[in-house]
Formats: C-alpha cells, sequence, structure tokens
C-alpha cells in the first residue's frame, strides 16, 4: 500500500509526496491475499475513526473494497474510507481528495486554476506541468454550464452560494479524469454526481433526428395512405351453419336442454 513519507535528512528535494510503490498483487488477485485482506480489514472495522459505513463487522467487505482501493491507486486505507463517498450507489471521490490525489500523484506539479469572465460567462480551467515543462489545461467549467446542466438550479445547489470553489473542484475533477483517470480510478467527484443525481437515461431513439425522419417518414406516409376495410361478410351457408350451432337443442315437446 501507499504510504505517506515525512521529509528526512537525506531526501535531497524534502518532498512530502505521497509515495506510490508497485503491486504485484491486490486483495482480490489470490486467496492468500484475500485472507490478508480480511484481517487488515477486521482491524479497521473495529476502529471509531473511520466512517461509520466501515465500522462493525457487518461493513467487514466495505473495508476490504476500500482497501482495494487504496493498493489500486497507492493511497492510505483510512484516507481512501475518509474521502470515497456513494451517491446514488455510484462511488466517488470527495474534490479535496481528486485535488490532493494529482498534487502528490508526482507525475504534474500542483494543480493551479485560472478563472477567467464574469456572470454566466464566469469560467474555471484546471492547469498544471508535468516533468518536462509542458502546461497541461483542463476541459473549462463556467456558470453557463452549470445552468445548462442543469446543476445550477437543483434544490440545494452550491453553485448558487459557492460558485468560486464549485467551479475550481468541476474543473480539478475535469483536468483529474482527462490526464489521470488512473489516479482516480476512473471515477466522479461525489458534487459531479449529486449535481447528475440519479436520473434515469433514456436510451429510446429521437424521432427528431434527421436521420430517423428520412427512414420513417416513408413508412408513415404508406400507413396514413392504407384503408382498414371492414371483415368481408360471410357467406350463407356458412353464416346458417354458425347460427345453428349457436343456437339451443330442443325437444319435440319444446322443451330447451343443455
Amino acid at each position: 500500500m501507499g504510504l505517506i513519507l515525512s521529509p528526512t535528512p537525506t531526501d535531497t528535494n524534502m518532498t512530502t509526496d505521497i509515495v506510490t510503490t508497485t503491486h504485484s498483487t491486490t486483495a482480490f488477485s489470490n486467496a492468500a491475499s484475500f485472507e490478508s485482506a480480511q484481517r487488515m480489514a477486521l482491524a479497521l472495522v473495529s476502529s471509531n475513526i473511520v466512517p461509520e459505513q466501515y465500522r462493525g463487522k457487518d461493513n467487514i467487505g466495505n473495508a476490504i473494497v476500500a482497501l482495494e482501493m487504496a493498493q489500486r491507486i497507492g493511497a492510505s486505507p483510512l484516507a481512501v474510507m475518509q474521502n470515497l463517498n456513494i451517491i446514488h450507489g455510484r462511488p466517488s471521490w470527495s474534490s479535496t481528495f481528486i485535488i490532493a490525489a494529482l498534487n502528490s500523484c508526482g507525475r504534474f506539479a500542483p494543480v493551479r486554476f485560472e478563472v477567467t469572465g464574469e456572470g454566466d460567462d464566469r469560467s474555471c480551467i484546471a492547469w498544471t506541468t508535468d516533468k518536462t515543462g509542458e502546461r497541461l489545461e483542463g476541459p473549462p467549467a463556467s456558470i453557463a454550464m452549470a445552468k445548462a446542466e442543469g446543476w445550477y438550479a437543483k434544490n440545494g445547489s452550491k453553485w448558487k452560494t459557492m460558485p468560486e470553489l464549485m467551479l475550481r473542484y468541476r474543473a480539478a475533477a475535469f483536468f483529474g479524469r482527462l490526464y489521470a483517470p488512473d489516479v482516480l480510478n476512473g471515477m466522479h467527484a461525489t458534487e459531479e454526481v449529486e449535481d447528475i443525481g440519479d436520473r434515469p437515461r433514456n436510451v429510446t431513439a429521437r424521432t427528431e433526428s434527421p436521420i430517423l425522419d428520412d427512414v420513417q417518414a416513408p413508412a408513415v406516409a404508406l400507413a396514413a395512405e392504407v384503408e382498414v376495410l371492414p371483415p368481408a361478410p360471410k357467406k350463407a351457408k356458412a353464416a346458417k351453419a354458425d347460427a345453428q350451432a349457436a343456437a339451443p337443442a330442443t325437444t319435440d315437446d319444446g322443451d330447451i336442454f343443455a
């Protein structure tokens, strides 16, 4: 697992980055690794400083998943537990953890933010430089985007009360998924998942599509021209036979019996 090392006199650069190591196995690699993860998880769930969803023997499974995540991204298990949130059934990272992970991964200089514009045009990009000195910029996040996507109008939206912070958080998440998706394990920020909500996806075809219109229009026109005809009348003999079959049977005295 990743270790947080403090600077020592032998550290030439006096770095405080999270040092990650290469792992050949994870919690689910083999039976021995899984048993080891269970023992570590048992110790963690007995602690009262881990979040509630990891406490107690009933939550050993959650703790093992957190251990697996920590091993994969080279982070402290406690840091993962404190910053891994489940929103609408989806795992997500806190935005502060995303920024910290990017700053400590060793690939970039610390992430910086560039904010421009006013009002709805106010936007933010996260940027940094890599080891070669090349400037890397993430996609912009803006107030106009927040309004167009429906994030701004949601009940309790922090875009209304903390727009400057939300711009930076969203820009950092965009940058992380673009330049370091393995560090984030492909996951979104908690604030993103909250903004998106648990909206069902519409997977039906869009009838207003020009391509679909070209395909559907002839069939629709043909259906409109087809005349629905009434059923043809039965022949006289067939109709008489049907009537006799449906009539109740009678005796010579006229009594009706089933």
